[in-house]
């Protein structure tokens, strides 16, 4: 067998500490409910979903596959491994692009009252395998992924 690609992995640590002006109540649910994490999880406007599934429980599973417009598929899938009401969330989870599979993650999402406001703490430590993804971009897209729950979290809330 002749294996042209360069077998490489790389392993890096980030986190990522966010201040929601909203009780803890609010951002577990937006993180935990199935409609509320439809609204602000994912690629957005410029991913068409193809598969789509989330299990909140442990050993519960996540699943995310679609095409971003005009390019790549891309395929997230996890798994709950423990979750604390309303403080601690750990999952691990893959992602591939184009059914090469970039990296595997751990990562843990903490929650706490901060007055009448939330701090959430996410850490990732992940491996990222053959020089297909780097740590930088995979924190630069999680910012943005909690951007999107910020969002959510603040949108206009009136009838």
């Amino acid at each position: 067998m002749n294996d042209t690609v360069e077998r490489s992995q790389t392993h890096a640590t980030f986190v990522i500490e966010r201040n929601y002006p909203v009780p803890v109540a609010e951002v577990w649910h937006a993180l935990s409910d199935d409609a509320a994490r439809d609204q602000w999880f994912g690629g957005g406007p410029t991913f068409e979903v193809e598969d789509k599934s989330h299990d909140f429980r442990v050993g519960g599973r996540a699943i995310e596959e679609g095409r971003w417009h005009g390019g790549p598929r891309s395929r997230f899938e996890s798994v709950y491994t423990d979750i604390v009401d309303q403080r601690r969330i750990v999952f691990t989870y893959d992602m591939w692009v184009d059914d090469q599979h970039l990296s595997t993650s751990l990562t843990t999402i903490a929650v706490e009252p901060d007055g009448d406001a939330t701090r959430l703490t996410y850490t990732e430590q992940g491996v990222h395998f053959d020089g297909l993804d780097s740590a930088e971009g995979r924190e630069e897209g999680t910012r943005g992924i909690l951007d999107g729950l910020a969002s959510f979290l603040t949108r206009d809330r009136r009838p």
